[in-house]
């Protein structure tokens, strides 16, 4: 059997994210469009790939219907104009699809299978509320297999500060001023721009062109937090300002052996390692990176001392918290996040994870000194998904 072959990141791109709903500047655009127009972004990068040679396209969705329906990865490789030749499929882990499309992709490349994958995910939260029309089994409940508060991702995150009373709203609210502020600061020295493909948008103004995130609250303050509603309950410790919000958005990243890219001449961003995904009781499914990472580690022959940098993906900032504090990792630390995350920047669930890769990628490119980085993701009901990746600008002597 032939060994196993090496798995690189090539190049990654997204849409800029939007806020969902119809005060979103993507209210009138189509969730399909948003990937078919990342996957053209990402082709129009990379000319030297012949659209022919990709194997397969990933696409991940959380909710799968309507314009987000019909095998995303065929339909969107179609729309984006990759040949007839090329197939394509739709994935579903929830936040974690884009990660999972990675994955999958990594691994038929690691088998020998294929040679050129792209994989990504896109989510219109606006056109589909999470769980929209979903009929959940009524054993869940019934049987008692999952407490109620486990559909909720906002309950989810204020078990995690019940379960761990050091993980105080203060402390969460803190961590979230640090994602706007650092998002800012990456914004102002042009470190997210390179990844973001424009987007043609029609609002009630005419039509524009959306050229960077929505959501950032770069005037966001620490009173400005303390004072906001806490929805999931009374008195309670997750609010709007320390959590990702509801978000529109696509991403797309190109995924080759290491044989095809120096074929190709491709400049590769990173290296795949290992990657791995966990389960953990959905009730606090904000714990998931931690076995997730845990166990990825332990299949690199590594340990958390080995990873210079992190990008977590910021669903809740408690959910950030745990996983640092288990690691040992202060929560102002500058290996994470170092752009900014969610909190800010927004979480249009199936789309993420290649978000965190691209960031991860710039990094590297910045950081010889280091030589493994960790994205990493809470998954709703109670999972978790780690890959660790090798920066190939590594250089000891700057370590």
């Amino acid at each position: 059997m032939a060994e196993k072959a090496e798995v690189v990141f090539v190049d990654g791109v997204r849409t800029p994210f939007g806020r969902a709903g119809e005060k979103g500047m993507y209210w009138n655009t189509r969730a399909d469009d948003l990937a078919v127009k990342a996957i053209i972004g990402l082709l129009e990068r990379n000319p030297s790939v012949p659209g022919d040679r990709i194997d397969d396209v990933a696409i991940a969705a959380t909710t799968q219907t309507g314009d987000q329906g019909l095998t995303l990865g065929r339909t969107a490789a179609l729309l984006a104009g990759l040949p007839k030749s090329v197939p394509g499929f739709a994935i579903d882990r929830m936040c974690a699809g884009a990660m999972t499309a990675v994955t999958t992709m990594g691994s038929a490349i690691g088998f020998g299978a294929y040679d050129l994958a792209i994989a990504g995910g896109v989510e219109h939260m606006g056109h589909h509320p999470m769980g929209f029309n979903a009929d959940p089994n009524p054993r869940f409940l019934s049987e008692r297999l999952v407490s109620a508060d486990a559909l909720n991702m906002g309950n989810t995150a204020e078990r995690i500060h019940d379960r761990f009373p050091e993980y105080t709203k203060e402390r969460s609210d803190r961590f979230a001023l640090r994602s706007q502020q650092k998002v800012a600061a990456a914004y102002a020295a042009g470190k997210i721009q390179p990844d973001l493909v424009p987007i043609a948008i029609r609002t009630e103004s005419g039509w524009g062109l959306a050229t960077r995130d929505e959501a950032p609250r770069p005037d966001t303050t620490l009173e400005g937090l303390a004072g906001l509603k806490t929805p999931f309950r009374p008195h309670g410790r997750v609010t709007a300002g320390n959590a990702s919000g509801l978000n529109d958005g696509a991403t797309a990243c190109l995924l080759a052996s290491g044989d095809a890219a120096r074929e190709l001449g491709l400049r590769v961003k990173m290296r795949m390692v290992s990657f791995a995904f966990a389960g953990v009781e959905p009730e606090v499914m904000g714990l998931g990176p931690v076995p997730s990472t845990e166990k990825a580690l332990r299949k690199a022959g590594l340990s958390i001392a080995d990873i210079g940098l992190f990008e977590l993906n910021e669903a809740f900032a408690v959910q950030v918290i745990s996983f640092l504090d288990h690691f040992g990792i202060d929560d102002d630390d500058p290996r994470v996040n170092e752009f900014g995350g969610a909190i800010a920047i927004g979480h249009p669930l199936a789309s993420s994870g290649v978000r965190l890769m691209n960031q991860l990628a710039a990094q590297f490119a910045e950081h010889p000194e280091v030589r493994y980085g960790v994205t990493a993701m809470c998954v709703g009901l109670g999972q978790g998904g780690t890959v660790i990746w090798e920066n190939p600008h590594f250089n000891r002597k700057a370590a």
